[in-house]
């Protein structure tokens, strides 16, 4: 178990093939419009909830920030929104270039921290270190600085971590998986895929393969070791319609896919979750004291 990213067994096979045997489809299409003004709402209200006009978004080149942009625009304004762009000296110059045409295109504001000094001058004292390892502390270094913006703008760090990802724990505990408001957290990664395009995020970011960037050549799909648009079929079945082990066979999931994803789903429930608190008193914080954020106001 990890706090961060993961890694899976080298001897758990690549799934794309099983797509073709899945039976049905899953109802995975969005009404977009209905969920664009959904989510458009919810990032004004929680905003304003919570006392902040503004939002202070990471973006890396991907599809999720970029779609994360483009709605937070619609919530607040342009003007008061900062994207931030954050290399390592491993980035691709693809994703500072998409980011760049994500940033141009909206006509926001824009920064680039460059965190190789931060991950670098504490990697070279911690002897050898693996990709996943390092690829944390690159995760972590970025939500310092985006917190830190956010304190000098007054604004709130906006999540970009979808459905899918957080269902699989795939994301850093308090890296990018860290924000105050998520407008895209319950929709699965194919379903991003659909409102993206529909807002006008480029062809190019909606179409390029999902990775965080953390390593030279790393996907999304290639670390996870299935597709998006088969385990997303999968936790559709699983998650919102409640599917049995033997209804997800009878769709064509294999006996050890559902086993496997479904042990991640488990054991990732902490990452879903605040700090768990050990109860002495009489009323524990997300225990039995559950106000919504903004009691009192």
């Amino acid at each position: 178990m990890t706090n961060g990213r993961f890694e899976f067994p080298s001897t758990f096979p690549y799934l794309s093939g099983m797509e073709t045997s899945v039976t049905g489809t899953a109802n995975l299409k969005l009404d977009t419009t209905v969920v664009r003004k959904l989510l458009v709402e919810f990032l004004r209200d929680e905003s304003g909830n919570a006392g902040f006009s503004r939002g202070v978004i990471g973006l890396s080149g991907g599809v999720d920030s970029a779609l994360v942009a483009s709605l937070t625009v619609e919530a607040l304004g342009k003007d008061n929104v900062l994207a931030v762009m954050m290399p390592y000296s491993t980035s691709s110059e693809d994703s500072t270039s998409d980011a760049g045409k994500v940033i141009q295109g909206l006509g926001i504001r824009s920064e680039t921290v460059n965190i190789s000094p931060m991950v670098d001058g504490y990697v070279s004292g911690s002897g050898d270190m693996s990709d996943v390892r390092r690829g944390n502390i690159m995760a972590r270094a970025r939500m310092i600085a985006l917190y830190d913006l956010s304190a000098r703008e007054n604004a709130l760090v906006i999540g970009t971590s979808n459905k899918t990802e957080i269902l699989l724990g795939y994301g850093t505990q308090y890296g990018d998986t860290a924000c105050a408001i998520n407008p895209i957290g319950d929709l699965y990664k194919t379903q991003v895929w659909q409102l993206a395009e529909s807002v006008g995020v480029p062809k190019k970011i909606v179409e390029k393969k999902p990775t965080a960037d953390l390593w030279p050549g790393q996907t999304d799909e290639g670390e996870l070791g299935f597709s998006y648009k088969l385990v997303d079929q999968l936790l559709y079945y699983m998650i919102d319609e409640r599917r049995s082990d033997d209804e997800l066979n009878e769709r064509g999931f294999e006996k050890h896919f559902v086993e496997k994803v479904k042990r991640i789903v488990q054991r990732n429930q902490f990452k879903r979750l605040p700090p768990v608190i050990a109860k002495v008193s009489h009323r524990t914080v997300n225990v039995d004291f559950r106000y919504p954020r903004d009691w009192g106001i």
